[in-house]
């Protein structure tokens, strides 16, 4: 059986940032990322989105490229800095942190 077709491809993206949100209003995912505007993407044919508690992009297809490719088109907006963790990542992803300045901890 074909998977794409009977069950579909997902990818789960999560927003990790203080004021970081997304909202999907038809077509079209409103993302608020840090930014002065909000960003606007506009998913193309085949691909829906779903948001769950603002923070849980939940992106769908049957073409696992494309999902793939919006996923990583939503993630190039604002990609996860290594120091504080902000940032778009997919929900499985391992970020590595970097331990920042000596002097910045106060000790």
């Amino acid at each position: 059986m074909i998977t794409g077709v009977s069950n579909g491809y997902t990818k789960v993206l999560e927003l990790q940032g203080v004021g970081y949100r997304a909202d999907a209003r038809g077509r079209e995912v409103h993302l608020t990322l840090g930014f002065s505007h909000p960003i606007v993407y506009t998913l193309p044919e085949g691909v829906t989105a779903k948001v769950e508690n603002q923070t849980l992009i939940t992106l769908a297809g049957v073409d696992r490229r494309l999902v793939g490719e919006v996923a990583a088109d939503i993630r190039k907006l604002r990609p996860v800095e290594p120091y504080k963790g902000k940032g778009v990542r997919y929900r499985d992803e391992q970020v590595r942190r970097k331990a920042g300045k000596a002097g910045a901890t106060g000790g």
